[in-house]
């Protein structure tokens, strides 16, 4: 059994994950700010741990990750229009993470991260939406520079559909939507593929069947 710390443990892409490694024989760990949705993520077959993103430092994360096989990074500031939170949790919640993942001693580290933000921003792009992509864009960056086994996947606009199973899977894509089930869909048979290692991929709604779509991404 393997154990996945994820950070941003309660967020939607999070608690879709959470039973699909429990799924695949994993034990997922779901670091939250709030004990309140501890009933929760039990429930859907999670531990618990808490960790406050933004107010935590590294050697937080450290401890929070102790006994940790892997590391998700699935955690976000959201569409709330505050432009700090981009860089406190978006950003320096994965540097914290990445260092604490360090510290602790684990190598694998999957991160979620957003389609295109390598592409030059658009002039008429809001500062909210600027921050984000900022904040994402930076975080791969140094994530890419660090010594861990990552994996970074940037989905399309995100849904609450139903899942299709069915996606596109490649260094570059086409814009366009995908469930948030599929996302974590693709998380799941990622974090246990060594193959995925140090590669990104961007990830939207295809036509392949998910590990069709890895499978011919690593190819």
């Amino acid at each position: 059994m393997t154990r996945i710390a994820i950070v941003g443990g309660h967020g939607k892409i999070a608690r879709l994950l959470i039973p699909l490694l429990v799924d695949a024989g994993h034990q997922p760990v779901a670091l939250v700010r709030n004990p309140d949705y501890s009933a929760e993520l039990e429930a859907l077959g999670a531990e618990v741990g808490i960790l406050d993103i933004e107010q935590d430092g590294a050697d937080a994360f450290a401890k929070a990750f102790s006994g940790a096989d892997a590391v998700v990074f699935a955690a976000g500031g959201g569409p709330d229009g505050n432009i700090e939170r981009k860089r406190t949790v978006d950003l320096e919640g994965s540097l914290k993470s990445i260092d604490g993942a360090q510290t602790a001693g684990i190598t694998r580290f999957v991160q979620i991260s957003a389609i295109a933000v390598d592409q030059p921003i658009s002039a008429d792009a809001g500062e909210v939406w600027k921050a984000y992509v900022e904040a994402k864009r930076d975080a791969d960056i140094a994530l890419r520079a660090s010594d861990l086994d990552w994996t970074i996947i940037r989905p399309g606009g995100l849904t609450d559909e139903a899942p299709t199973g069915l996606v596109e899977l490649a260094e570059t894509v086409e814009r366009a939507q995908i469930p948030r089930a599929d996302v974590a869909a693709v998380i799941a048979a990622a974090v246990d593929e060594p193959a995925t290692i140090n590669r990104q991929w961007e990830l939207t709604s295809g036509e392949t069947p998910i590990d069709d779509a890895i499978a011919g991404a690593v190819a």
